[in-house]
């Protein structure tokens, strides 16, 4: 599977937003991709207005996502990425989609709000209340996960006991001490304790860190992006997680049960 990150810094208008992600789509075609990933949030953001969430926010057949839908009618690669989806009850949902050939082929409800450290996501976002589902993309199964999530490893293995062999995981991560490390140590440890691939695909800018990658089964980083707007463009091979699972069956030998949500 060839996969594209697409790391962005996110503005305050949908449709400078929506240009640049169909302008990355455009290139990812071009590229023969199977897929481009793109960070959390990505309709609009404004860090000096902690409500702009509820603003901005668009339905799944509003006019943003519909300009990304468009786009895959014309050409075979898939979109994951995250939006903000109004609740009707005055918050969003942090939702993360898949389109493909024209058609929003699975959602995802972020499990975990980012009440940490000098956030508090659950102010404007009601979570959600069930696991995502596994989602096929050029023979991969992919277990898709939204940034705070990461830092929870029930999810991670709840999908890889489903069946994942890949991880999609869009992010915001918000820069403070010490926080590029716990994104580079967090991401390398859901892929190397699972034996999954992971795609994790970050908004750059002056709020958060960027710093997209794609990591191996065994934890090794194949690809990565800087701090700023980049396309980063991988191969991902289900070689290396046959392979993985041989030589480090962590699967096959843990001894607890399969996650659970509370």
């Amino acid at each position: 599977m060839k996969v594209a990150l697409g790391q962005i810094a996110v503005g305050p208008e949908w449709q400078a937003n929506l240009a640049t992600c169909r302008d990355f789509y455009a290139r990812a075609a071009e590229a023969r991709a199977d897929l481009l990933v793109l960070p959390e949030g990505i309709i609009a953001r404004n860090s000096a207005d902690p409500d702009y969430a509820l603003k901005i926010a668009q339905p799944l057949d509003g006019p943003f996502v519909g300009g990304l839908l468009e786009a895959t009618r014309a050409a075979p690669v898939a979109v994951m990425m995250t939006v903000q989806v109004p609740t009707g009850t005055g918050k969003v949902f942090n939702t993360f989609v898949t389109l493909k050939e024209g058609r929003i082929v699975a959602a995802y409800r972020k499990l975990h709000l980012y009440d940490a450290f000098s956030g508090q996501e659950s102010r404007n976002v009601v979570p959600g209340d069930e696991v995502p589902p596994l989602v096929e993309i050029a023979g991969f199964r992919i277990g898709t996960m939204t940034c705070y999530d990461l830092r929870f490893p029930e999810l991670a293995r709840r999908l890889a006991a489903d069946g994942a062999d890949a991880f999609v995981l869009p992010a915001a991560w918000v820069k403070g001490p010490l926080k590029e490390r716990h994104w580079e140590v967090l991401a390398a440890a859901r892929a190397l304790e699972n034996t999954c691939w992971m795609v994790a695909v970050g908004e750059c800018g002056a709020r958060d860190i960027g710093c997209s990658r794609v990591i191996d089964p065994l934890g090794v980083v194949t690809a990565g992006a800087g701090e700023g707007p980049a396309l980063v463009f991988a191969e991902l091979d289900l070689a290396r997680v046959a392979h993985a699972r041989k030589v480090l069956p962590a699967l096959a030998n843990r001894r607890f049960a399969t996650p659970q949500l509370a």
